[in-house]
């Protein structure tokens, strides 16, 4: 027999379930008869012990905070932020539960038992940016702090609150810097569409051109879709398919330049005069780490901004959602 879910005790009171959800954590928006029932239900149906419905007979169990991930081999960059959530969610006697989902959707796919059955009490979303997933997350009625978006989703459809690294002002000056030191032909490579932070950087390496009434010449640039498991192809035939080298290459991330610079060294070309940019300021490639102007993101403060963001959106979930930019600093090489 199946689990009982929070949907059933919706259905069989003919409620909804963000409804069913306020009443079982005892938060405001629901009328005392409601809870009530809803309770009496849990409690019929066998969803909660009655220990869980009625605290004041034993000591109530800890909140559970999901993480929600679409890769479980995830870079240093990822697991510094996941690891920072867990000390500060521990700090605050919050579990944490990690969940993954897959990196790639598929027709029929649904979300983890876990994030639906009532036994979690909000979640925060990395490294997700398939719309379909994130469409099945921004539906789910519990609190949601996700970090970065997708330029698809509008953040009043994403159904929670949104951390964003700032990208655009810190792009719009390093491509200005390039521009103003003579670097006058440039290329950005990312994916665009992928994430909202990558489209912010390429506004912010249009921004610069445009501020200085240049025109940006797209033969060096790739900003198309790129596959997870076949960056390095695709971004080595997009270089050899150029009749020659622009001045510099601004990249949507370390991760993103650092195949570029392999691209260089398999092919045994000179790239001493071709400059080269990255973001997030990574230490994981060693072919680029501490040698490119990229910018710094203090993984250790995102992941307590995080945390204490879905704490408190668990504490009050009826406090209007926000999009939340987090500023960062250019790091010249």
């Amino acid at each position: 027999m199946d689990k009982p879910k929070m949907q059933d005790i919706a259905n069989a009171l003919s409620t909804s379930r963000i409804s069913v959800w306020k009443a079982l954590n005892d938060k405001p928006g629901v009328s005392k008869q409601l809870r009530e029932k809803v309770l009496e239900k849990a409690r019929q149906i066998g969803y909660l012990r009655e220990i869980e419905i009625y605290p004041e007979k034993g000591r109530a169990a800890s909140r559970t905070i999901a993480v929600v991930v679409s890769r479980p081999e995830s870079s240093i960059f990822w697991m510094q932020i996941i690891h920072q959530i867990a000390k500060e969610l521990s700090l605050n006697n919050v579990n944490l539960m990690y969940t993954y989902m897959p990196v790639q959707y598929t027709e029929g796919d649904s979300l983890p038992e876990q994030l639906n059955d009532g036994s979690i009490s909000g979640i925060i979303v990395l490294n997700i940016y398939s719309e379909p997933q994130l469409r099945m997350l921004a539906e789910l009625p519990i609190p949601k702090v996700f970090l970065d978006s997708i330029p698809a989703l509008p953040p009043d459809r994403m159904g929670g609150d949104i951390i964003i690294i700032e990208g655009r002002t810190v792009v719009n000056e390093i491509t200005g810097s390039l521009l103003d030191n003579g670097k006058m032909v440039l290329g950005f490579v990312g994916d665009i569409n992928y994430a909202q932070t990558n489209m912010d950087r390429y506004m912010g390496f249009t921004d610069a051109h445009a501020k200085r009434g240049l025109k940006i010449d797209e033969t060096y640039s790739l900003t198309g879709k790129l596959h997870l498991e076949t960056h390095y192809q695709q971004i080595s035939e997009f270089l050899s398919s150029l009749k020659s080298m622009p001045d510099g290459f601004v990249c949507a991330s370390d991760y993103i330049a650092h195949f570029i610079e392999r691209y260089f060294t398999d092919n045994n070309i000179d790239h001493s005069k071709i400059h080269l940019t990255g973001f997030d300021n990574s230490t994981e490639y060693s072919n680029v780490a501490n040698k490119i102007t990229t910018v710094d993101v203090k993984t250790t403060s995102m992941g307590e901004r995080l945390a204490n963001k879905i704490m408190f959106s668990t504490n009050y979930p009826d406090v209007p959602h926000e999009v939340s930019y987090v500023l960062t600093k250019v790091i010249y090489r």
